[in-house]
Formats: structure tokens, C-alpha cells, sequence
């Protein structure tokens, strides 16, 4: 880090409750199955063989946390990322352990 200045503690915190959220496995799982299209909360469901309640409650933190978005067609909702930003930090999780 050198001279860089340590960004002040509001900022800390907030960084530290967005790597909360990086810290379940259930949300780990559903961002990856999404990194690289929509899915449907039944899809998601039936592609991590879990109950759609579980990854709904799921996507809902990680909605309200910025990670991932919506899109409404008709009845169904899709979810993907919400941006590169999220799949760079799991890829940049994985490559790291993977070193």
C-alpha cells in the first residue's frame, strides 16, 4: 500500500459487510451460478438442488447488497450479477486459493 491513504472508517466498514455477504457458501453459489446467465429462482433452484425458498431469502440479500439484479418477464423474475465488478471479486477469490 505504500503512501496510499487508508480510506476512513465508514468506508472500512462497509467494505467489511460486503465480504459478510461473500462469506456464505449458499450466496457464493447462487453468484456463480448466475456469473454468466439469468436464471430463473426455480432454476437456480433445481441447478444447486436446493429449495426455492432458501435461494429466494438468498437473493434477497444479495439484492439488497448490490450483487445481484433483477429483470421481471411475465410472472418470472431473472437474476444475474449485477455488474463485473461481482464476478471479478469471485474470480479473484478463486484464482487466489487456487495460487
Amino acid at each position: 500500500m505504500g503512501n496510499r491513504e487508508i480510506p476512513d472508517l465508514d468506508m472500512l466498514f462497509e467494505l467489511a459487510d460486503l465480504f459478510k455477504v461473500f462469506g456464505d457458501s449458499t450466496r457464493l453459489r447462487i453468484m456463480y451460478a448466475i456469473s454468466d446467465e439469468e436464471l430463473s429462482v426455480l432454476s437456480i433452484a433445481e441447478t444447486l438442488g436446493m429449495e426455492q425458498s432458501t435461494i429466494s431469502h438468498q437473493l434477497r440479500v444479495l439484492r439488497n447488497n448490490k450483487l445481484v439484479r433483477a429483470r421481471r418477464e411475465g410472472k418470472q423474475i431473472y437474476y444475474a450479477l449485477d455488474d463485473d465488478h461481482v464476478k471479478k471479486i469471485i474470480e479473484m477469490g478463486i484464482d487466489h486459493l487456487m495460487e
